[in-house]
């Protein structure tokens, strides 16, 4: 597939090839040779094994975990690239890690986001390109033109194929997640409800109350990541205890540490949905209530416009 202005380029590192392969069968490009490996000692290596001089190049690289290792082989790529005189260089970071720690919740503590922001920024990066970022001023961070893609088109389809619209209800998990709910809510016109709880420590969460009716209702829970598990759990036992019937949870990003994929299926969540933007593990592939949502086309798409100087705004119109 060649752009506007010039051969399009895949190039990825060890985050996720398989969503990096399906991105590559979409845009019918094979993905660039390239080498990222390791020294004895663990130092990453990076060798660009293909002509890029000119090219427009995407790398697809989400800093999942191990986060700072993935996020130092976007880096060399990025210098490699940079260094091999690509055109223009477009990180694809389908999950931005650090993207929690947006700003300062107390004194003497950093703001991460903005300092990876800035490291990719001066690694030679031209643009950014990433999927529902946990906070939109995070654009803002960037000092390039950045993306932020959204999964709300994959998983509204899906939820029209499983569902009786008329008895769902979107419920925000946290008084934070109103606005993504919302707009979930908006597009398969279903009522909003919203769990107000407190967070007495970091990782722990307590359900306080329900706002709004769900007597009755599926719903479905709405969020952008999946990290501990333990808001959903607690969120879904809540929910139940008000009326609900059974209760979904569709999340873009699976973090799923520790022992959260156990927590989830010994949950009452009826099934947790989450995309593919961090590979999922075997335990999340074995999981009998987690299923996963292919997003390469979504980010294929994305891909494809850029490349061709058209307009990626119109995905989410």
């Amino acid at each position: 597939m060649a752009g506007k202005n010039g051969a399009i380029k895949l190039v990825a590192g060890n985050s996720n090839p398989a969503l990096a392969d399906a991105i590559a069968a979409h845009l019918n490009t094979p993905m660039t040779k390239a080498v990222v490996r390791r020294f004895a000692d663990m130092e990453i290596f990076v060798e660009i094994q293909e002509n890029v001089r000119g090219a427009d190049v995407f790398v697809v690289q989400s800093t999942s975990f191990p986060a700072n290792d993935h996020l130092m082989e976007l880096l060399i790529i990025i210098d490699a690239l940079r260094r091999s005189s690509a055109r223009r260089i477009t990180a694809v970071l389908p999950y931005f890690g650090y993207a929690r720690q947006d700003r300062k919740p107390g004194p003497r503590t950093p703001i991460s986001a903005k300092l990876v922001a800035n490291l990719i920024t001066r690694a030679g990066a031209d643009r950014v390109m990433t999927l529902d970022l946990h906070a939109g001023q995070i654009q803002g961070f960037f000092d390039i033109p950045t993306d932020n893609l959204y999964a709300s088109p994959v998983m509204v389809r899906d939820i029209r194929e499983r569902f009786d619209l008329s008895k769902l209800m979107v419920v925000s998990p946290d008084v934070g997640g109103v606005v993504r709910a919302r707009g979930l809510a908006k597009r398969i016109n279903a009522p909003l409800a919203i769990i107000d709880k407190r967070r007495e420590r970091a990782g722990e969460s307590e359900v306080m109350n329900v706002i709004g009716d769900v007597t009755g209702h599926t719903c479905i829970l709405v969020d952008d990541i999946i990290d501990s598990g333990g808001t959903l759990v607690n969120a879904a036992e809540a929910l139940i205890e008000q009326g609900a019937g059974d209760v979904y949870a569709y999340i873009t990003h699976g973090v799923l540490s520790g022992g959260a994929v156990a927590r989830i299926t010994g949950s009452k969540l009826k099934e947790l949905v989450i995309t593919d933007s961090i590979q999922p593990t075997e335990a999340v592939r074995a999981a009998h209530n987690i299923r996963v949502l292919e997003i390469a086309t979504l980010i294929g798409e994305a891909i494809g416009r850029t490349a061709h100087e058209e307009s990626v705004s119109s995905l989410f119109d």
